[in-house]
C-alpha cells in the first residue's frame, strides 16, 4: 500500500502537469491564445513541477520531501486563487488588469511595431471557451483547488499515521 505522502507527492506532480497540458493543448492545438492572466496562471504550477521533482529526488528524506509537498500545494492553491481573479473578472464580478502585456523585446521601434501588429489580441475579460458556463480560468481554479486539498487531507494522514 502506497503511504498518504507517496500519494500526494504524486498529485503534486501530476495535477500541475495535466493542468499545464492542458493550457497548452488548448494554446497550440486549440488556438486559444493565453491573455495576461492566463499565463499568471501557469507560473505556480510550473513551480510546483519542479517543486514536486525535488520531492521526489528527497523521497528517502521524508521530512524534506514532505516540505517539498506542501510547498508544491502552495503554488497549486496560488494559481486556484489566480483563476478565482481571472473567472471573476471574465464574469465582470470585479475589475482586472488594465494595462497593456508586455510584448516581446525587439531591436528597433519598427521591430517593435511588426511585432505588436502581428500579435494577437486577447482580453482578459472575455472568455475564449466555456463548457456549462465555467471558464479555462474557472475550470483553473477549482481543478488546483481540489488538488490543493487532496494533497493537504493526504499530508494530515499521513502526520497521523507517522
Amino acid at each position: 500500500m502506497t503511504s498518504p505522502l507517496a500519494q500526494a507527492r504524486l498529485i503534486a506532480l501530476l495535477a500541475p502537469a495535466v493542468l499545464l497540458g492542458g493550457a497548452f493543448g488548448s494554446q497550440y492545438l486549440g488556438g486559444l491564445f493565453p491573455c495576461e492572466m492566463c499565463w499568471w496562471q501557469r507560473y505556480p504550477h510550473e513551480a510546483a513541477i519542479a517543486l514536486a521533482l525535488l520531492a521526489y529526488g528527497l523521497s528517502g528524506q521524508p521530512r524534506w520531501s514532505r516540505a517539498l509537498v506542501i510547498l508544491a500545494s502552495i503554488a497549486i492553491a496560488i494559481s486556484g486563487a489566480i483563476g478565482v481573479f481571472h473567472a471573476g473578472v471574465e464574469y465582470k464580478w470585479w475589475e482586472g488588469v488594465t494595462t497593456c502585456s508586455r510584448g516581446p523585446s525587439a531591436a528597433s521601434a519598427e521591430d517593435l511595431l511588426k511585432a505588436i501588429m502581428a500579435a494577437p489580441v486577447v482580453r482578459c475579460d472575455q472568455p475564449q471557451w466555456t463548457l456549462f458556463g465555467v471558464s479555462l480560468a474557472g475550470f483553473n481554479a477549482l481543478f488546483s483547488f481540489a488538488a490543493a486539498i487532496a494533497i493537504w487531507a493526504l499530508l494530515a494522514r499521513d502526520r497521523r499515521t507517522a
